[in-house]
């Protein structure tokens, strides 16, 4: 992580681990939060009850933005489009790009950012980390950099003078992100992940996979519960 530390952060809480970790983290280098969370329409959108229970554990407010309407026209997506279901196997695997929203992050970034110079807040922050760097390309390193700088020359002179826009997992494994989580006392049962929303995890579908194999990796005790799971214990 760069940069100085924040005061006050925007961070862009989906509810999941990343997310999680990273208003955790921020939290515990003493920044003032507000999460934003955001309804574009997502099959998932369970996670926004994820993201109201993380605020509430860590005192900050709360935000989320309806953009369901924009969700609607972003059609082709597996999260946005009930007609495209969503794939099972392997994150890594080619069928997650069909779980591209379009834009998604800079369109969040964006708003994030105006929140940011409405409440004079120093940081914007979110969840990317490499694991995501192969499928979505708004999680991407030249992303970040880019971004920033269009934040920065589109607000001249309304942004804190040491305004940052954060991404502190960006380079980290998604098991290094259950690492840190766990240190910093982030509540694993209170986070989603799952792309299909149901009551539980479903277990099989890439986000599922990538969240299990992350806290096998980590060596740390997984507390979710799948669906895939009780189901092979009911046989």
């Amino acid at each position: 992580m760069t940069g100085h530390v924040p005061r006050h952060a925007v961070v862009i809480a989906s509810g999941g681990l990343d997310s999680s970790a990273v208003a955790y983290l921020l939290a515990a280098q003493g920044a003032s939060l507000s999460l934003l969370s955001f309804d574009y329409g997502q099959r998932h959108r369970k996670e926004l009850q994820s993201a109201a229970l993380i605020a509430e554990e860590l005192g900050a407010s709360h935000d989320v933005v309806d953009l369901r309407s924009l969700g609607h026209i972003l059609g082709g997506s597996a999260l946005t489009d009930t007609t495209i279901p969503v794939p099972d196997g392997h994150y890594s695997d080619d069928s997650m790009r069909i779980t591209v929203v379009p834009n998604r992050n800079a369109i969040m970034l964006s708003v994030a950012a105006g929140v940011a110079v409405a409440s004079k807040a120093d940081t914007v922050a979110f969840g990317a980390h490499a694991g995501d760097h192969a499928i979505y390309p708004d999680c991407r390193p030249q992303f970040l950099e880019h971004i920033a700088r269009t934040i920065h020359v589109g607000n001249e002179g309304f942004l804190a003078e040491d305004f940052q826009v954060l991404a502190p997992f960006l380079n980290a494994t998604k098991a290094d992100i259950v690492t840190a989580a766990e240190e910093l006392g982030v509540p694993f049962k209170q986070t989603w992940s799952c792309y299909k929303g149901g009551d539980l995890h479903c277990g099989t579908c890439g986000t599922c996979w990538e969240r299990r194999e992350a806290f096998q990796v980590a060596g740390v005790s997984d507390p979710t519960p799948y669906a895939d799971k009780a189901a092979g214990e009911r046989r």
